[in-house]
């Protein structure tokens, strides 16, 4: 892989085994300063030995990473104040408070306090700031450990999983966050199964499997290349499934569980058509393609240890 200068990391067939397991096989992908790249794929696809090996954390057995035009093996200190890595567990200082663990970290960095307490803020954290962090929530833990990966003002960010377990507010916040990380121009790594999640925030994807990437690219072009079917749904009784299928022929696939209707077509405006000639489009939804479409496609829908 060439040189980029806008290159924030770059990778080029990295490759980490452990005993008979390929971890990563043969990795190679680039990601531009300022971008929003997303690393998907199921447990035990190798996402994370991918980041620990980027990240500077663990060896490759083969290959070759550059970070913000460094290497990060061995490890690099040239690289630390420059880089943020928040880890999938949280590991805090014991009996610390929200506060002390952020002073701690700055001081870590040579930054002042007046730094700590403005990162507590832009997390949501000042109310809690002298609760210490194993009483914080999933929540509050979860953004501490992010403030933690920022109070030194990063140029790129890794993040691994940050909003697994979090509730739906939490996690919404969260992403509100994460926007305005990448506002400020920094590059932002994320690995999650939030598939949505990844649709939402991310300018670029790589979809990942079995310890090689898939597919790689911005989520709306995956999934418009994936051509998947339009899925139209309405009440059940609406219409019925017979006459869906009598009307509208083998190019529908038609299922009703007694909730939804649910007619998937790659053509819907005959359905649509239909639907309005019947007066059936109250509580119509129209759903197209995903990014989770693109995933199951590309990595099955078998269930995974």
């Amino acid at each position: 892989m060439t040189g980029d200068d806008n290159a924030a990391i770059t990778a080029d067939g990295l490759r980490k085994r452990y005993g008979a397991v390929q971890a990563v096989d043969g990795v190679s992908l680039s990601v531009r300063r300022g971008e929003f790249f997303g690393l998907l794929g199921p447990n035990g696809a190798g996402k994370t030995t991918t980041l620990e090996i980027l990240e500077g954390l663990r060896e490759p057995d083969e290959g070759t990473a550059t970070l913000l035009g460094e290497r990060p093996w061995p490890r690099n200190p040239r690289l630390l104040p420059r880089i943020g890595v928040q880890l999938q567990a949280s590991a805090f200082f014991e009996r610390l408070t929200a506060r002390e663990q952020l002073a701690t970290f700055a001081s870590l960095y040579g930054v002042g306090l007046r730094r700590a307490e403005e990162m507590l803020a832009r997390v949501g954290l000042t109310e809690f700031a002298g609760t210490q962090a194993e009483k914080l929530s999933g929540g509050q833990a979860q953004r501490l450990s992010i403030a933690c990966a920022l109070v030194h003002e990063p140029e790129l960010v890794f993040l691994d999983e940050p909003t697994t377990g979090l509730d739906p507010q939490a996690r919404r916040n969260l992403w509100d966050l994460l926007r305005e990380i990448n506002a400020d121009g920094r590059t932002v790594v994320l690995t999650t199964h939030y598939l949505d999640e990844a649709e939402i925030l991310c300018d670029r994807v790589a979809v990942m499997d079995h310890g090689r990437l898939l597919r790689t690219g911005a989520p709306a072009a995956l999934i418009r290349e994936l051509d998947a079917p339009t899925r139209i749904s309405v009440p059940s009784g609406a219409l019925s499934a017979d006459e869906a299928r009598t009307r509208l022929g083998k190019a529908v696939e038609v299922a009703d569980d007694g909730v939804s209707l649910v007619l998937a077509t790659r053509s819907p405006a005959p359905v649509l058509a239909l639907l309005g000639e019947r007066g059936a489009l109250h509580g119509l939804e129209v759903r197209g393609g995903t990014l989770e479409d693109v995933f199951l496609h590309l990595t099955g829908r078998a269930f995974r240890e």
